[in-house]
């Protein structure tokens, strides 16, 4: 028997072992059920696709309160959209440090309803308290709704032999926009103003609602795109061996044709760390 991780994501064969065996009732309208790497549930309802997506809300008020919460709703419409289906409603609970102040939280709402409504996303419902013991940055989870065509999602099955893997941004883009976030005085010593400057807007490089919205646009499944996924845990080949195990294929990756964004290799140089696993 399997161990679960002593921090983190449960590996796949706790997965098997003891979440998929037991979903509750079953019911013929899912048409995309849980997968391990993958994001997304998806269900027939009204002749339509409506998709699931539930992610930690994760506010770190160390990115400063605005980013800290454009993180955590960009970071659960990231991962919705890897299906293909825009964003339509989001179900939100947050469970609050008693710390958390009403102006830090005015700050918070306010950039979430913004960017809720910048991405055409209603918050339907949720849940909102202060609570002894809860504690930065999992302050909570929320799920997102969205809702398409039939013929109009994607999803790892839909992969076959010979597809084209295109990567939107590079490698290292969360791992160096956080260090770039709350290491900016280090970066300006080492690398000067101007590059500190610029490696601080990487933070917002972590969204890929746009991209995803983008690459669905010309087409799905045989006319286009087959599948998604938004990188984060173990970076770009983390992100391919999900992809992979979900879609029962291998991946060849030509490395030398992943472009780096500016600053990205600098920062990670800098701290040691590998840019294709972080």
């Amino acid at each position: 028997m399997s161990e679960i991780p002593e921090i983190g994501k449960i590996s796949a064969d706790i997965f098997s072992e003891i979440i998929f065996p037991r979903l509750g009732a079953g019911s013929k309208d899912v048409l995309v059920g849980p997968m391990h790497g993958v994001d997304v549930g998806i269900a027939e309802i009204g002749n339509k696709a409506v998709s699931f997506t539930t992610d930690p809300v994760f506010i770190v008020p160390e990115y400063g309160w605005e980013r800290a919460a454009w993180f955590a709703i960009n970071i659960l419409a990231s991962d919705s959209v890897t299906c293909g289906l825009p964003p339509r409603y989001l179900s939100i609970d947050m469970n609050l440090p008693m710390s958390m102040t009403k102006e830090q939280m005015d700050i918070t709402w306010k950039v979430i309803h913004s960017e809720c409504e910048r991405m055409g996303i209603n918050i339907i419902t949720g849940h909102t308290g202060r609570y002894e013991n809860c504690g930065y940055p999992m302050v909570g989870g929320g799920t997102v709704i969205g809702v398409g065509e039939l013929d109009q999602y994607v999803t790892p099955r839909f992969i076959t032999a010979g597809d084209k893997i295109i990567v939107t941004k590079g490698p290292a883009i969360e791992a160096t926009g956080i260090f770039a976030a709350m290491l900016p005085r280090l970066l300006e010593e080492k690398f000067g103003k101007e590059f500190s400057i610029r490696a601080q807007d990487i933070f917002y490089k972590m969204s890929v609602v746009d991209d995803a919205m983008a690459a669905v646009s010309v087409g799905v499944r045989e006319n286009g795109i087959t599948a998604m996924h938004d990188a984060t845990e173990c970076g770009i080949w983390g992100g391919l061996y999900e992809v992979a195990e979900a879609a029962g294929l291998g991946v060849r990756v030509e490395q030398e044709k992943i472009v780096a964004t500016d600053c990205v290799l600098e920062i990670c140089n800098l701290f040691e760390i590998d840019p294709y696993a972080s």
